[in-house]
C-alpha cells in the first residue's frame, strides 16, 4: 500500500478516493510534495468566524471548509448540491482523522518521523531567499542562451587549507598571469603550469560549454570575462583559475543524433587500425549505395548500447560530447542527413542527425532550472541571504571569542574524522543567541558545536582542524538559524500551516483507512465470502456457451477436416494430427466458456449448437463446435474476485462510517450552510 503523492489535497483526494482493489497500489508514501507557495505575510483570520458545525464537540469554522472547498474544487461551483455533496465528504474525512487521533496514530513513532520528512521538504521553499532564487533561475536561463569557449589554468589547493597557503597559490597565480599579458602564449604557460591534467594535450582550452556545465564561480567568471581578455585568479573547490575567454556565441541549442561507431583499436598495430577504419569506410560505402540506415547500424556498429536503437543517442547539446563529434553533429543541415566520417578519441563515426532544436522557453525551462539550482553550489547565496534576514529579525548575537576558545583545541584527530567529543567537556559558553518577538532567548552553546563536530565529522586528511572547526562552525550557524526559523513557520504564515495539517491528517487517514478497509477486506477472507455469498446474484455470467474452435489457412484445409470428422472413423486429434503433417499452417483448436460479445468468431454462429458452417475472420477459416449453452450463473468468487474485493471495501466503509457517526454526533449549522451557496 502506498500513499497517494498528492497529500496536501487530501481534503478532497482522500475522502472521495475509490476504494483501492486488491492488485492495485495504495497510495502510501509521496515520492515529492508540490512546493507550497511562500506568503509575503500570514493571511489574517476574519474578523467574524462563525462555526459551521461540530463533529464529536469539535467546532469547524466556516472558513476552514470553505478554504478547503475553494483548494478543492477549482472551478468553485457554489449550489447548494455541490455544496451538500461535497461537506459529505468532508465529514467523513474528519470523522476518520477524529478516530485516528482517538487511536493515538499521531503520537506513534512512525507518524512523527514520516511527518517530520515532510516538513522538511515542505519547509524548504520559505527558508530560501525567493528574490535571489529567482534571479539565479534567470541568471542560469540567459547563460543557457549562450555557448562560451574558454581556457583555463588550475592550480589545485585543498578548499581547507591554511590562509598562508591560500595567499602563496593566488600570488603564484598572479606571477603566470603577468608572464601572459607581458606576452608568453596562454596555451604554452598552461602546459608548462596547470595541474589540470588535460592541459598536456589541449593547453589549457575546455572548448564550448552552456549554463549550468562549470562550477559557479568558474561559470560566472567565463561568461563576465570578455573575448580575448584574461580573468583575475578564481577560486573553486578545486583551487585557483586564471580564465581566458575565447569566444561567447548564441547558443545552439540541442540535437537528436544517431550514430555507427567503430571503436579505436587500443594498442593496435597499423594493420589493425587500417582494418577498423576500412570497416567504418564499408559502412559509409553501403549508406551511400542506398542501404538502410538501421541494417548498416546493426551490421557495422560497434556501439553495442545504442545499436540496438538504430543507433540513437539522447538529446545532447553544447559540452556533452567530444568536440569532434559535437562539431560534426550540428553541422548536419536537415534531419536525416548524415556525416562523413568523422575521428574522436574513441574511433570512427558517422553521425546521422534525426531533430534539432533550439533553447526551450524561460517558462518551460524555469522549474527545471529551480531544481536544478537547489542541488547547486550556488544556491549558496539564497541560503546565506534568508540566514542573513533571520539573523536581523531574531536580533543575532555572537561571540566571537567564546568560537575561537573552542575551535582552538581541535586537533588533527578531526582530520582524520575520529575526534572526541569528551576534549570539550569543559567549554559551556555561549557562542550565539537569537530572540524571538516575544522577547524569549535561546542560546547555542560550545557544547552544542562540540556535539554537532562530533556527529558531521568526517577525515580530511592533510586539512588544518582550525580551518575545518570554523567551516563546520559556519556551517552549524547557518542549519540552527534556519532550523529556527523553520520552527516558526506555521505561526508565520497560515498557508504553511494549513498544509502541514493537510499532510498531517493525510497520514493519519490513509494509514487508519488501510488497517479498518482496505488491508482488512483483502485479509477477512471469511468476511469476503460472507460478503459473497449475500451478494452472489449482483455478480451473474450472462448466457455462455461451451464450444471448440478450430482454424484453419483457407476453406480447402477446412473442408478436408469437415469431411473426415463426419466420416467418423479417426479422433479430431487424429485428423488434426494427419492435416499438420503436410500443411506448415495446419490445424489448431482451442476449447473454451464464451459471453455474447466476447469473441467475434463465436458469434458468427448466430449462437446455434452443432457444428458450424466455414467462418472467414481476417485471413483465417474458422469452425465452431458448439455443444452447450450455459444459462445464466453466479460467478464464482475466485471469477469476480477484484470486483467484490472493490465492493466489499465500499460496504466496510460505510459501515465504518455509520459508527463514527455514531460515535462522533456531527451537528450542523443550516444557516451558515446556506449562507455559503447564497452569498
Amino acid at each position: 500500500m502506498k500513499k497517494a503523492i498528492i497529500l496536501p489535497l487530501l481534503a478532497s483526494i482522500i475522502i472521495s478516493v475509490n476504494n483501492p482493489v486488491e492488485g492495485q497500489t495504495k497510495p502510501k508514501a509521496p515520492v515529492k510534495p508540490a512546493k507550497p507557495a511562500v506568503a509575503a505575510v500570514s493571511t489574517p483570520a476574519p474578523i467574524t468566524d462563525p462555526i459551521l458545525m461540530t463533529i464529536g464537540g469539535e467546532s469547524i469554522p466556516k472558513s476552514e471548509f470553505e478554504r478547503v472547498y475553494r483548494k478543492n474544487n477549482k472551478d468553485s461551483v457554489y449550489t447548494e448540491s455541490a455544496i451538500r455533496e461535497y461537506l459529505d465528504l468532508y465529514v467523513n474525512y474528519k470523522l476518520k482523522v477524529k478516530e485516528a487521533e482517538a487511536m493515538k496514530l499521531d503520537t506513534s513513532e512512525s507518524f512523527q518521523t514520516e511527518l517530520a520528512g515532510y516538513r522538511k521538504q515542505l519547509a524548504q521553499p520559505y527558508l530560501t531567499d525567493k528574490n535571489v532564487s529567482e534571479k539565479l533561475v534567470r541568471e542560469a536561463y540567459d547563460r543557457l542562451n549562450k555557448d562560451v569557449r574558454a581556457s583555463h589554468i588550475l592550480i589545485k589547493l585543498n578548499p581547507d587549507a591554511l590562509p598562508k597557503d591560500t595567499i602563496a597559490v593566488y600570488n603564484r597565480m598572479l606571477k603566470i598571469r603577468e608572464q601572459i599579458l607581458k606576452g608568453t602564449d596562454f596555451a604554452k604557460v598552461a602546459r608548462d603550469s596547470s595541474e589540470d591534467p588535460s592541459a598536456k594535450d589541449n593547453g589549457g582550452d575546455l572548448g564550448y560549454f552552456t549554463g549550468m556545465q562549470m562550477v559557479y564561480p568558474f561559470e560566472t567568471v567565463a561568461y563576465t570575462t570578455k573575448p580575448g581578455q584574461i580573468s583575475m585568479p578564481v577560486r573553486t573547490r578545486f583551487g585557483f583559475h586564471i580564465i581566458k575567454t575565447i569566444d561567447i556565441r548564441p547558443a545552439q541549442g540541442e540535437v537528436h543524433a544517431a550514430h555507427i561507431m567503430v571503436r579505436l583499436p587500443k594498442d593496435g598495430n597499423d594493420s589493425v587500425i587500417a582494418d577498423a577504419e576500412g570497416k567504418i569506410k564499408k559502412a559509409l560505402a553501403e549508406l551511400k549505395a542506398g542501404q538502410p540506415w538501421d541494417s548498416v547500424v546493426t551490421k557495422y556498429s560497434e556501439d553495442k548500447g545504442s545499436a540496438k536503437k538504430g543507433g540513437e543517442l539522447p538529446w545532447f547539446g553544447t559540452g556533452r560530447m567530444v568536440p569532434e563529434f559535437e562539431k560534426a553533429a550540428f553541422a548536419l543541415k536537415a534531419d536525416g542527413e548524415y556525416s562523413d566520417i568523422i575521428k574522436t578519441s574513441y574511433g570512427w563515426h558517422i553521425i546521422k542527425r534525426l531533430e534539432k532544436r533550439g533553447v526551450a522557453s524561460f517558462d518551460e525551462k524555469k522549474g527545471e532550472l529551480r531544481q536544478m539550482i537547489s542541488r547547486d553550489s550556488r544556491n549558496e547565496s539564497s541560503r546565506t541571504s534568508m540566514v542573513n534576514k533571520i539573523k536581523a529579525e531574531y536580533k543575532f548575537k555572537e561571540l566571537p571569542k567564546a568560537k575561537d576558545e573552542l575551535i582552538a583545541i581541535l586537533d588533527t584527530t578531526l582530520s582524520n574524522g575520529d575526534w572526541d567529543l569528551t576534549k570539550a567537556d569543559k567549554f559551556s559558553k555561549n557562542l550565539f543567541s537569537l530572540t524571538d518577538s516575544k522577547g524569549v532567548v535561546t542560546n547555542y552553546t560550545q557544547q552544542n558545536f562540540a556535539t554537532y563536530i562530533s556527529t558531521h565529522q568526517t577525515k580530511r586528511a592533510g586539512s588544518n582542524p582550525q580551518v575545518i572547526g570554523y567551516s563546520m562552525y559556519d556551517q552549524w550557524n547557518q542549519d540552527e538559524c534556519l532550523a529556527y526559523e523553520e520552527a516558526r513557520l506555521d505561526g508565520k504564515y497560515i498557508d504553511f500551516k494549513n498544509l502541514m495539517k493537510e499532510y498531517r491528517d493525510g497520514i493519519l487517514l490513509f494509514d487508519l483507512t488501510d488497517k479498518m478497509v482496505w488491508s482488512k477486506a483483502v485479509k477477512d477472507t471469511d468476511g469476503l465470502q460472507t460478503y459473497y455469498d449475500n451478494n452472489k446474484n449482483n455478480y451473474l455470467w450472462g448466457e455462455r456457451c461451451e464450444a471448440t474452435t478450430y482454424s484453419f489457412p483457407n476453406d480447402e484445409v477446412a473442408n478436408n477436416f469437415r469431411k473426415q470428422l463426419k466420416k467418423g472413423k479417426k479422433s479430431v486429434d487424429e485428423i488434426m494430427t494427419e492435416i499438420n503433417k503436410t500443411n506448415t499452417n495446419g490445424v489448431t483448436k482451442r476449447d473454451g466458456k464464451y459471453a455474447h460479445g466476447e469473441n467475434e468468431v463465436i458469434e458468427k454462429t448466430g449462437w446455434k449448437t452443432g457444428l458450424s458452417e466455414n467462418i472467414k475472420f481476417l485471413s483465417q477459416t474458422y469452425i465452431v463446435d458448439m455443444y452447450k449453452i450455459l444459462p445464466v450463473t453466479p460467478k464464482s468468487l475466485e471469477e469476480t474476485k477484484g470486483a467484490i474485493t472493490a465492493d466489499f471495501q465500499t460496504y466496510l466503509e460505510k459501515e465504518w462510517i455509520s459508527s463514527l457517526r455514531n460515535k462522533y454526533p456531527v451537528q450542523i449549522n443550516n444557516d451558515i450552510l446556506q449562507s455559503i451557496w447564497k452569498k
